[in-house]
């Protein structure tokens, strides 16, 4: 069911490698809800008719350039919190987690544009663009100070949130397994983007879905997938079609990231360095094998970076390592997930 509003006047052995690979990449797979018959590829989601219900109703609003697509749980009486999905995830990677949030929170889970059922937007997929989204959506809908919490690229869209949202708009900024400086092309710290497992995956995406489905081999996607001289690849699942979260997905995204626009205007030091609100940082499986290949969301280094330069900007930041959570903590641990957020909301002024 939806419903359409307007707005008014948000490191080690093999056996480490493989769950902190399978934690990363097996994601999408591991949370695809049974999908509709395998379409043609066409150039929206809508066209190939393949959305599924979800437990929660889903609403849209238009802020411009996009309608944002939706849901929302919790009493109004209750702090709100602002949901952010990871790449190739919609709103509904947050269910399980929403049900056990909804009684101490307003929750609005969001899909981002490209994903879900938000607006597809060819040629304007930037961090600064995406961050922007979710100020107008904030003015919009929410209308009232908000914690944020992204998983992954929701991660760091959280903290660009923490950086450059509107005066007040803030309260406290959660980045889950955030890529900080692994998903910029050439970063000021660590391991770039063609140098994590991610990385390899996005550039498969670009060559064999394309931008828009506009390729949209995924027969052709699996056979590259277990012929790649990147042999930890391998363990990735082979489902016949596409999984749901995938279908939903712009593939445009993969390509943003792997040639490194999307964050050609947002330089992630300058963006954390900017950081105006208390951050909880979880960092989930992680490990760097003698290839050198990060595989994981982010390094030891890289986290480390983070927590200063949060710090260096004045704010406090707590740091939790989980190196057995999967990267998608929040559907795959969602108890795990919601006691750490709550936990420490409430602490936040």
């Amino acid at each position: 069911m939806r419903e359409e509003i307007q707005p008014a006047s948000g490191n080690g052995t093999a056996s480490a490698n493989r769950r902190a690979f399978l934690a990363l990449a097996t994601a999408p797979a591991l949370l695809a809800a049974a999908g509709a018959r395998a379409q043609s590829a066409t150039p929206s989601p809508a066209a190939r008719n393949i959305y599924v219900p979800h437990a929660y109703p889903e609403k849209q609003v238009d802020l411009g350039e996009i309608r944002m697509n939706y849901a929302e749980a919790g009493s109004p009486s209750k702090p709100a919190l602002l949901l952010i999905p990871e790449q190739t995830g919609s709103w509904w990677t947050y269910e399980k987690a929403m049900q056990l949030l909804e009684k101490d929170f307003h929750i609005f889970a969001v899909d981002l544009r490209g994903q879900g059922r938000s607006s597809w937007t060819p040629g304007r997929y930037s961090l600064d663009n995406m961050g922007n989204d979710l100020v107008r959506f904030i003015a919009t809908v929410i209308r009232k100070p908000v914690i944020v919490a992204g998983n992954s690229s929701g991660g760091v869209l959280s903290a660009w949130l923490s950086a450059f949202a509107l005066p007040g708009q803030i309260r406290g900024a959660m980045y889950e397994d955030p890529p900080l400086f692994s998903s910029e092309l050439t970063p000021a710290y660590g391991h770039g983007i063609r140098q994590t497992i991610a990385g390899v995956i996005f550039r498969l995406y670009r060559d064999y879905l394309g931008d828009q489905w506009q390729v949209g081999d995924w027969d052709g996607y699996l056979r590259a997938v277990k012929t790649s001289p990147v042999k930890v690849l391998q363990m990735l699942p082979a489902p016949a079609e596409a999984p749901q979260s995938i279908k939903e997905y712009d593939p445009e995204w993969a390509r943003v990231f792997y040639e490194g626009t999307v964050a050609q205007s947002c330089p992630h030091d300058r963006m954390l360095a900017q950081v105006k609100v208390p951050v909880l940082m979880t960092h989930h499986g992680r490990t760097i094998p003698p290839t050198g290949l990060l595989i994981g969301a982010i390094s030891d280094l890289q986290a480390q970076k983070v927590q200063e330069l949060v710090k260096g900007a004045g704010q406090k930041i707590d740091y939790v390592s989980f190196p057995s959570a999967m990267h998608v903590m929040h559907a795959s641990d969602p108890e795990r997930y919601a006691g750490t957020l709550t936990g420490w909301a409430a602490k936040l002024p």
